[in-house]
């Protein structure tokens, strides 16, 4: 009997064991959570429909597209597209104008945000908060077009800013004539509208450091921008970095509608950048192929920048994407 029962013992403990090997697989798992990945389903097949089929369309960087031969029976070219962009003299200028918008808008325009959550953080009075957070968030939901047409309407010749320098003695100033200006009005402009917005996630970081820091703080007699500087900003640590290595590839990844709708011939000088010659290449001219290729390079660029900016973040023993 007591063989029979060791015995039985024995096979229902294996059974528990083969049984709790099977919920540690992935069957478990997508048995265990059909909702939820019946629920992220729909959008994962929109991001492989909308940026991974259409990816093959890159082949067309290496031939010479014709719209009647259509991708596959096109001829191909080659890398000759690629010499052909290096060759161009414009090529210099273009490339020259991202790195510079893009390193300054990520040089100026990172931090506001950062700035503007430490500062809605040390607020005590919660309607205050409220209030200015509100205020801030507002220009996000602006869209781009009616952005630039803010723009150039208070900056034209007859608007409020010429007014208001008139009035003071000053000449009036085509802003969006003079190649100068452009770059303070896209980074500037750029700052109030994602100010509010981007310190979401640096308020979310604030809320999460333990309360009893800052309690202990008050107790030794820190002042406010040592806890600021000692408790805040280390607490906010991890998510500037992860923010930042995300932002890195936007130094040469600059958007194009918004350089598209502020730029004209007259300031191509400093505001002609990849995005927009590309649009004009590829769309305007239909000159595919080329353009597929400049395009080509420029995420191949913005990876390279994201990857060097994530070991970059690991070798200082920081946070990083991967």
């Amino acid at each position: 009997m007591n063989i029979e029962h060791n015995e039985s013992v024995i096979a229902s403990a294996t059974v528990k064991r083969s049984g709790t090997q099977n919920k540690s697989g992935w069957l478990y798992d997508l048995r265990r959570n059909t909702n939820l990945y019946l629920m992220v389903l729909p959008g994962l097949i929109g991001f492989i429909v909308f940026h991974y089929i259409p990816m093959y369309g890159i082949i067309i960087a290496f031939k010479q597209y014709d719209l009647v031969l259509g991708f596959m029976e096109s001829p191909w070219v080659g890398f000759k597209h690629f010499q052909s962009f290096f060759n161009d003299p414009y090529a210099v200028r273009v490339i020259k104008n991202t790195l510079l918008l893009g390193f300054y808008s990520l040089l100026i325009g990172f931090w506001p945000p950062i700035i503007l959550a430490l500062l809605l953080n040390e607020l005590t009075w919660k309607r205050w908060k409220k209030f200015f957070q509100s205020i801030s968030y507002l220009p996000h939901f602006i869209a781009m077009v009616v952005v630039v047409g803010m723009m150039m309407d208070f900056l034209s010749i007859n608007g409020v800013v010429n007014s208001v320098l008139l009035s003071m003695g000053f000449d009036k100033i085509a802003f969006f004539n003079e190649s100068g200006y452009f770059r303070s009005l896209y980074i500037g402009s750029g700052i109030w509208q994602g100010i509010g917005w981007g310190s979401i996630l640096y308020l979310a970081a604030l809320t999460g450091i333990d309360p009893e820091q800052y309690e202990a703080s008050y107790i030794d007699g820190a002042s406010r921008l040592q806890r600021i500087w000692h408790i805040s900003l280390p607490g906010m640590l991890p998510t500037i970095t992860i923010l930042l290595i995300l932002h890195a590839s936007d130094i040469i990844n600059i958007g194009f509608e918004k350089v598209y709708l502020m730029t004209n011939p007259a300031i191509y000088e400093v505001g002609d950048v990849i995005q927009t010659y590309v649009y004009r290449r590829g769309i305007i001219d239909r000159n595919f192929s080329y353009a597929t290729a400049v395009g080509l390079l420029n995420s191949a660029a913005a990876f390279l920048i994201l990857y060097t900016a994530n070991k970059a973040s690991r070798a200082l023993k920081q946070n990083s994407l991967w």
